[in-house]
């Protein structure tokens, strides 16, 4: 999945796939994790946040099923 940098002091990418409804979220840290059952809205509105660590612990983070990705 091909992601895209991000302004945050937290995350660093972040990419999505409409038809699997997947998030992939890369950090600063360089860990990267795939968070199943996104919306699309929760991904337009992670990148239109002013702050998106913020938006990614108040709306992704504890709320879907994921992975890490070695």
């Amino acid at each position: 999945m091909r992601r895209r940098p991000v302004e945050s002091s937290s995350l660093r990418a972040v990419g999505y796939d409409p038809d699997e409804r997947v998030l992939e979220v890369e950090f600063h840290n360089d860990r990267v994790y795939r968070y199943f059952g996104v919306a699309r809205a929760i991904h337009r509105r992670l990148l239109a946040a002013g702050s998106k660590g913020r938006f990614f612990n108040r709306f992704v983070r504890d709320r879907y099923e994921y992975e890490w990705v070695e």
